[in-house]
């Protein structure tokens, strides 16, 4: 997101931008290190963690096996993943290093299984046709599993999430999460919001009783929704609710996250179906739940009460 996207935005769109360190996204791939250096001094959730948590890691034999020969003579595996959406997935302040739970996880996946990784940088909505076209092996971008996506991918639980609501500080139109009804919402395209729960909670609380709908607004990235309800031109933001309690630690006094959320599922790693790679993946996931790695990556983004003990094949959750 560029600050002078909206010109009539107020100033502290700016911070927000800064805030939420999504500028700079190229789309372009990023060839992941194994050395990078600690910058941001601090920890806890607003801290910039840069530094690579799966230096040391050892493959895990049992995942090693799993991978498919062609896999192992490339020695190299792709994800796809949005950089615009912290603190799960963005981009450091030096516009170059993917930073976030995701590339955590994917790194770690990618240590496990004794392999390199590259991080390509692709918006959220064209994610699903990559992995279908083999542009990329695999995508950890928390991503939920619905029956539609079931039909056309392996999805593999790594972390809980969740959907929430965000409205300006204070909450001046007093709105709830089941209060919505003839508002203005702003959910980014392609997102589990978008799809799924902005029209469920639409057609629950406001069209089955005789209320206008939900007016769902669709813009690119949670980050062009919060600039938006910013400038007042949306009343709400419905969007996982751990970026959204992100932007308002980031960014004091400017949002509120309504209770209670929308609602709580798994996240999952999602694979092309039917993948070979499938079962070499879950297994390394298997082995990162069992390792204090995984503590540790939840701990650095904030995470830590959304952990799981065991990666299984997901469900439909819609």
């Amino acid at each position: 997101m560029h600050s002078n996207r909206h010109l009539g935005v107020p100033i502290v769109t700016t911070a927000l931008a800064l805030a939420l360190a999504a500028c700079g996204a190229s789309g372009t791939p990023q060839n992941v290190g194994a050395k990078s250096t600690a910058q941001g001094g601090g920890s806890g959730a607003s801290a910039e963690h840069t530094d690579d948590i799966s230096a040391g890691v050892k493959p895990d034999p049992k995942a090693v096996n799993l991978l498919p020969a062609a896999v192992k003579a490339k020695g190299k595996l792709s994800v796809a993943m949005d950089l615009s959406y912290p603190p799960t997935t963005f981009m450091a302040s030096d516009n170059k290093t993917p930073i976030g739970f995701n590339p955590d996880i994917s790194r770690l996946i990618a240590a496990k299984l004794g392999v390199k990784l590259q991080i390509n940088n692709v918006k959220f909505d064209t994610i699903i046709t990559g992995l279908q076209a083999d542009r990329y092996d695999f995508t950890a971008s928390t991503m939920g599993a619905t029956s539609d996506r079931l039909k056309v991918l392996d999805m593999v639980g790594y972390v809980n999430s969740g959907t929430g609501v965000s409205v300006p500080y204070g909450n001046p139109q007093k709105l709830g999460t089941h209060t919505l009804c003839g508002h203005r919402v702003a959910v980014p395209s392609g997102s589990t919001a978008e799809l799924q729960w902005l029209p469920q909670l639409s057609k629950q609380d406001c069209t089955r009783k005789g209320k206008p709908a939900i007016k769902s607004v669709t813009l690119p990235s949670v980050n062009d929704a919060l600039t938006q309800l910013v400038s007042k031109r949306v009343d709400a933001v419905m969007y996982d609710f751990i970026s959204l309690e992100w932007a308002a630690r980031q960014q004091p006094k400017t949002f509120d996250v309504l209770k209670p959320l929308v609602a709580t599922k798994l996240a999952t790693v999602a694979l092309k179906k039917d993948s070979p790679l499938t079962p070499a993946v879950k297994a390394a996931i298997q082995s990162i739940i069992d390792d204090p790695k995984y503590t540790e990556a939840l701990g650095r983004w904030g995470l830590k009460d959304l952990g799981i003990k065991t990666a299984a094949m997901a469900v439909p959750q819609d």
